[in-house]
């Protein structure tokens, strides 16, 4: 399992009954998980003392009920890999969301380490990475503080802008980031009309959704002939490529066999695990999907 344990300002601090206690910087939340289907004591006092709750509805959606929580505050990140830390403003907003997933900092780390090693070998020819589905900006901001030129590119104008405000807030603003605002699938055909390539692909799609003019997103129909589109966006060296699942359908041997069936003209390798975050209070490991890794040797 790929296990995000290098977080300072977060934790998982206990799960039971459906649900998670977590620390945000100095804020305790519980959301609802539904990994979590046993029962156990709930001894910690923050399960008592929350400055926040989101209440799951049995109609389906659900609400927060906020106890002395602001409406926006921050935490940071930081990883050998990163020339400086990453700085993500939290808001709670729809469905249980704070503005990123603590998980994918696993992740974070092991591109990150691909692209400055990549980096410090030769300076003088950029790495180029492709975002999609790119949300508030983790996967971006992580590839740029490690020294990337990164393509972002997210179907939500609201959630670009958001990605923006964790850029400024990290210090990242400057960086050649280039933001886009367009359906994931339609970019890719696109950039692939211009003959662009890109060393590094990341890949975070929804289990559904929609574009911005009503294109459906549905990952076991669609997922597996975007990763087709985009190993022909793959330049002649690529580093990696990054694919990631919430659905339970899509195990990671199913990741493993997408990408090494597309990309077994370049010479990598492929390594597909659960993705997961430690309890602190019982030294449990909380499953939270699944990645695709993969690469080539630097």
């Amino acid at each position: 399992m790929f296990i995000a344990n290098n977080w300072k300002d977060y934790e998982v601090i206990d799960t039971s009954e459906g649900e998670k206690l977590e620390r945000w910087g100095t804020y305790l939340l519980v959301r609802p998980d539904p990994q979590v289907i046993w029962n156990t004591p709930k001894k910690e006092k923050g399960w008592r003392k929350m400055n926040g709750h989101y209440h799951r509805s049995s109609k389906g959606g659900g609400e927060w009920e906020f106890f002395d929580l602001p409406q926006q505050w921050q935490i940071q990140y930081e990883s050998p890999s990163f020339k400086q830390p990453l700085t993500f403003n939290l808001k709670p907003f729809s469905f249980k969301h704070t503005g990123i997933f603590p998980e994918q900092a696993t992740n974070w780390d092991w591109f990150g380490h691909l692209i400055s090693e990549k980096v410090k070998k030769n300076p003088d020819k950029p790495v180029k990475v492709l975002n999609l589905f790119a949300y508030t900006g983790g996967a971006t901001l992580a590839a740029a503080a490690a020294g990337a030129h990164v393509t972002h590119v997210d179907a939500s104008k609201g959630i670009v802008a958001w990605a923006k405000e964790n850029a400024t807030s990290s210090g990242l603003i400057d960086k050649p980031i280039r933001w886009i605002v367009d359906d994931c699938v339609k970019f890719v055909q696109r950039e692939i009309r211009r003959g662009n390539h890109y060393d590094g692909i990341i890949m975070d799609p929804p289990s559904y959704g929609r574009g911005p003019k009503g294109e459906i997103w549905k990952i076991e129909e669609s997922v597996y002939p975007l990763i087709q589109l985009c190993a022909q966006l793959l330049s002649d060296d690529p580093l990696f490529f990054l694919i990631n699942s919430y659905t339970t359908g899509l195990q990671p041997a199913v990741l493993s066999y997408m990408l090494s069936t597309e990309l077994k003209a370049f010479d990598g390798q492929v390594d597909s695990q659960e993705v997961g975050l430690p309890v602190s209070s019982n030294g449990l490991v909380l499953p939270c999907g699944a990645s695709g890794r993969w690469s080539r040797p630097l």
